[in-house]
């Protein structure tokens, strides 16, 4: 008979008083290691000590009645409809309503609201708002959503963000003041307050006058789009949440960037600002990269990327970043977490291997004039010595000599249980290639720095030149060489658990350097395969750039490999859909998918010729 533990009793009640709240008996509430998500009716809140610290227990309040709060009062498929398409104007929108269904809560219950309070705390730490030196580094969605909370509910902003809502709040009451203090006549209609929303956007020039959704036509097609934004109210739940952490801002003058470039527009009503960056203070600058994921749209040909420099980038081998004792502890540790997960995997590896065997096993072609006599027909021999066509001629199969290049993402969103997943994914793959003498190189990507590094202070000691293009230290890392043995590479993939390693991601620079490594090879048949967890993010970049200038990069690269290469690109998207970008993909929810998908994507590649 098991006995019952405070934890448990606690989570009990959590899910208890969210379906309380939501009005919704079918809740499912789950603590996480990770980030806190909300997908349909699942509800994933960050896991307290077993002690139940006060201030844990407030934060797994305040998540679960935040995400309670937004099943409850907001309709995602109307916001699609009312959303703007400009991505820097729908993650101010997506804040404000955040702030409309939070206050909603907090006005009328004030344990809600403490909660609520602790969350958003916890959220702004992580937030770009707190670092800010000047306006122009103040995100527009944090700011503003905090400046309709007071409206709303009349509580001040947290004193972490103050400094920084303090350099943009005059620029705000000045141009849409009228707008923020009519938000509150609305706060019980979604319709009317997105409205009221759109004109505040107006007003601070984020969109033009006739970018405002018209009501006449949104009433036409509310029966029509019904089926096809169903299947986005999942994506739209788990997002919209987030609004603390909202997606890096291109402000000022990135906005006129973007205009040049003819992007402003063209965004769809299924943009979706994905949450996935670990709240809480951890990596060097207490920060993690928030990914947003944009849906697909046909960029500029014209669209040149470049670094403001290179000099600070690198490309190192797992070794010379820590020395062997810490390389050796580490990949204990990884083997120590993951022993239950390792024994399946390895099924699923044997499986592949079976399957790569078979393709390179010997055949015979049957009723032979000459050859080996064939066993089956010796009974027909001994009856008739001068029968032919009694034997057989071994081929062998055509299995193209092949190389496989595993790129990890080695961003901060990847820590915890996914990059440890990949890591020991990763290891069992290349041991199960090396086996049927298919070569493979494991390679991770992520930056030397958090919001830029020596790059930036240069770019900083030229006067902040304008569009300076990618403004951190890229690093690239080699945990296995395609001609390196899987026994002398092992432990270098416990470099991946190493704390402060994964920091931002730069996914397209990522893409060519290792598209250039396997073009180099030697091998007939070469195979790229991508783990990654959203779209790329470098604060440094994406603060003086257009706000898609990384996401751009990235889509036409993608394009280049597919239609030019002769390597085949595939991609696994952990949590993220993927396949907005690549033509070959697969998306997971939870990373101990991971092994499994890796083996059966990499089969049906072989499978396919």
């Amino acid at each position: 008979m098991t006995t019952e533990t405070p934890l448990d009793r606690f989570k009990a009640v959590l899910g208890g008083a969210a379906r309380a709240i939501a009005h919704e008996p079918e809740i499912e509430l789950a603590f996480t290691a990770d980030a806190p998500a909300q997908s349909g009716k699942h509800i994933k809140v960050p896991m307290p000590a077993r002690t139940l610290p006060a201030e844990q227990v407030a934060e797994a309040r305040g998540f679960a009645d935040g995400f309670a709060l937004r099943l409850r009062h907001h309709d995602s498929k109307v916001h699609a409809r009312l959303a703007p398409g400009d991505a820097v104007a729908r993650s101010v929108f997506d804040a404000i309503e955040g702030a409309r269904v939070e206050a909603l809560g907090a006005r009328g219950y004030a344990g809600i609201a403490a909660n609520l309070a602790t969350a958003l705390d916890l959220k702004l730490r992580a937030d770009p708002i707190t670092r800010a030196r000047n306006r122009d580094e103040v995100p527009l969605s944090t700011a503003l959503s905090l400046m309709v909370r007071e409206r709303l509910t009349g509580a001040a902003a947290p004193a972490l963000a103050a400094p920084g809502l303090a350099l943009v709040r005059d620029w705000i009451e000045e141009k849409a003041g009228g707008d923020l203090d009519a938000l509150g006549l609305a706060i019980d209609d979604q319709r009317a307050f997105a409205s009221l929303a759109t004109k505040l956007l107006e007003d601070l020039d984020l969109i033009e006058g006739d970018m405002i959704p018209d009501e006449a036509d949104e009433g036409g097609s509310e029966d029509e789009g019904t089926d096809e934004q169903e299947s986005d109210e999942g994506e739209e739940g788990d997002s919209e949440g987030e609004q603390g952490q909202g997606e890096i801002e291109a402000r000022g003058s990135d906005r006129d960037a973007e205009s040049q470039d003819g992007e402003g527009a063209e965004q769809s009503d299924d943009d979706v600002e994905d949450m996935d960056g670990e709240p809480g203070d951890e990596g060097e600058d207490g920060m993690l990269p928030v990914r947003p994921n944009r849906p697909f749209s046909d960029f500029a040909p014209q669209f040149e990327y470049k670094a403001w420099t290179t000099r600070f980038d690198e490309v190192i081998a797992a070794t010379d970043l820590c020395d062997a004792d810490e390389l050796a502890r580490l990949r204990s540790y990884l083997d120590q977490q993951l022993v239950h997960l390792q024994g399946a995997v390895t099924k699923l590896a044997n499986r592949l291997q079976r399957r790569l065997m078979a393709q390179q096993n010997r055949s015979w072609d049957f009723d032979q004039e000459e050859g080996l006599l064939d066993a089956a027909r010796l009974a027909r021999v001994v009856v008739n010595p001068t029968q032919s066509l009694s034997y057989k001629i071994e081929r062998e199969t055509d299995f193209r000599d092949t190389v496989v290049t595993l790129l990890i993402d080695n961003s901060g969103s990847m820590r915890g249980r996914p990059i440890s997943i990949a890591a020991i994914s990763a290891d069992i793959l290349a041991r199960t290639l090396e086996r049927c003498g298919v070569k493979t190189e494991i390679l991770g990507f992520t930056t030397r720095a958090w919001k830029g590094g020596q790059a930036r202070e240069t770019w900083l000691a030229a006067g902040r030149p304008p569009q300076p293009g990618r403004l951190n230290d890229v690093r690239h890392i080699v945990y296995k060489k395609a001609d390196e043995p899987w026994r002398r590479a092992r432990t270098s993939l416990g470099l991946m658990m190493r704390e402060g390693l994964l920091k931002e991601n730069i996914d397209g620079e990522a893409l060519l350097w290792a598209h250039a490594r396997l073009i180099a090879r030697p091998e007939e048949r070469k195979i790229l395969m991508v783990i990654s967890d959203g779209a790329p993010v470098d604060d440094s970049t994406l603060s003086v750039n257009s706000g898609s200038y990384l996401e751009r990069h990235l889509r036409q690269v993608i394009g280049w490999i597919e239609t030019k290469s002769p390597v085949e690109l595939a991609a696994i998207g952990i949590g993220h859909d993927v396949t907005r970008y690549y033509a070959r993909a697969v998306t997971i929810m939870d990373a101990d998918q991971l092994g499994g998908t890796i083996i059966e994507q990499l089969a049906a590649l072989f499978d396919t010729e």
